[in-house]
């Protein structure tokens, strides 16, 4: 196993030529003694094979002191969106029920490195919390849930509670008080489900009206014009009409 570790900050480059053999180390190459360093006396025969071969050593010197280092850094360049893409979510409070757990969501955020905890007071808390799992969404970024249990919470202290999001190498948190205007409920919802079968019977009778109105008139224009042809085929007067003098 061989490669590079790159600090950008300080520009220090650290290389590796290591082997190993079933799990366990055997040798590694010490670029400052160009010599080969065994972790076993089994590879002492080995050892001295290649410490002999100088121009072996020259190659891996290069390798590890220029090469390395120069495709780590154009990697990193070419990966550069995705390696320092920072993509900041949408967190909201969810509640099932007036009397149900509150839960803390955020999802849409990159990368996955994030925490999300209940605070009281400004200190996090560990109990009456539930955390769960980040998970991926369809479009590559990432959601997490919290849960607070309300039954440890009385109606007096909820302004002392707030939800806390923190992303990986961004100083600024998002900070949502516990709030009942700013629940995400589904209250709403049976509501419009409680009086959507009246909202629709009411259509179904309009249109019924309608349609008879529409039928009748139909039919009242339709026997109209069949009198109307009665009376010009036969030149007979009909009931209630005269026809000249």
């Amino acid at each position: 196993m061989y490669g590079c570790e790159w600090d950008n900050e300080t520009e220090e480059v650290k290389s590796f030529d290591r082997y190993g053999y079933d799990g366990e180390d055997l040798m590694e190459f010490n670029q400052e003694t160009q010599t080969w360093l065994i972790s076993t006396p089994c590879a002492s025969i080995v050892k001295h094979k290649l410490d002999n071969q100088q121009i072996r050593i020259a190659d891996i010197n290069h390798y590890l002191t220029n090469v390395c280092s120069k495709w780590l850094k154009q990697y990193l360049d070419y990966g550069k969106y995705f390696l320092q893409r920072t993509d900041w979510p949408s967190v909201s409070l969810l509640q099932k029920t007036p009397s149900s757990s509150v839960s803390c969501h955020a999802t849409g955020f990159y990368p996955d490195r994030a925490v999300m905890f209940w605070r009281k007071d400004g200190k996090k808390l560990y109990q009456f919390t539930d955390r769960e799992q980040i998970y991926p969404n369809q479009d590559r970024t990432f959601q997490i849930n919290v849960v607070l249990k309300l039954s440890s919470v009385t109606s007096e202290d909820w302004s002392r509670y707030d939800c806390v999001f923190q992303l990986s190498a961004v100083k600024e948190d998002i900070i949502i008080k516990l709030d009942q205007k700013v629940i995400k409920s589904n209250r709403e919802d049976l509501e419009t489900l409680k009086y959507s079968p009246i909202a629709a019977l009411v259509l179904a009778l309009i249109l019924c009206c309608l349609t008879g109105v529409h039928f009748y008139k139909t039919n009242t224009d339709f026997s109209i014009i069949l009198r109307s042809d009665y009376a010009l085929k036969w030149r007979e007067p009909l009931p209630g009409i005269q026809w000249g003098p």
